[in-house]
């Protein structure tokens, strides 16, 4: 199969997931190293994998909980094309738990967690380009200040040299009376 975008991939499975009962995950991407886009998804079950916990390390655990992953294979991959399509490149079908979404697993889909995603991930990138313009004015500002530190150093100096010159004169006056 084949999608128009990256998100039209994402709406399918997602859409594909919960008809037959389970709740998809975005797992992992790969982006171009020369611009940084997105080349290919892996979209998955989100019992895909164990989870590692650091519970317990740091203090005792109050509630432990039981892991919701199960090592589930289930996924696709899809991939950019130079078509400009998104592909589907891998699909494993089959799940190694019951299939069956409860209400509290299916409140938030993933959707709405690619868009918050999107958005946070917009909003970094506004801060970055306005700190980057902070630093480019602050940089040149700094130098507008040190030119005029420099002239005023230069005319500190001149007056002094006048000041040690006028003493010179004034003492050669005196001398002279």
């Amino acid at each position: 199969m084949e999608f128009d975008s990256e998100d039209a991939a994402k709406m399918f499975y997602d859409e594909y997931a919960r008809g037959v009962g389970f709740v998809m995950r975005v797992m992992s991407c790969r982006r171009s190293e020369r611009d940084g886009r997105i080349l290919a998804r892996r979209l998955g079950c989100n019992k895909e994998g164990h989870c590692v916990s650091i519970r317990g390390k740091f203090g005792a655990v109050r509630k432990p909980r039981p892991s919701t992953r199960e090592g589930c294979k289930a996924m696709i991959h899809v991939k950019y094309e130079k078509s400009g399509k998104w592909v589907i490149t891998k699909f494993v079908k089959d799940h190694n738990h019951p299939l069956m979404v409860s209400p509290r697993e299916a409140r938030q889909t993933m959707d709405e967690k690619d868009k918050k995603i999107q958005e946070l991930t917009a909003e970094l990138r506004n801060k970055r380009r306005l700190s980057a313009t902070y630093q480019e004015q602050l940089i040149a500002c700094m130098k507008i200040v040190e030119e005029h530190s420099d002239r005023l150093s230069k005319k500190i100096q001149n007056v002094v040299n006048n000041l040690r010159e006028f003493e010179s004169i004034d003492q050669d006056l005196l001398h002279m009376r």
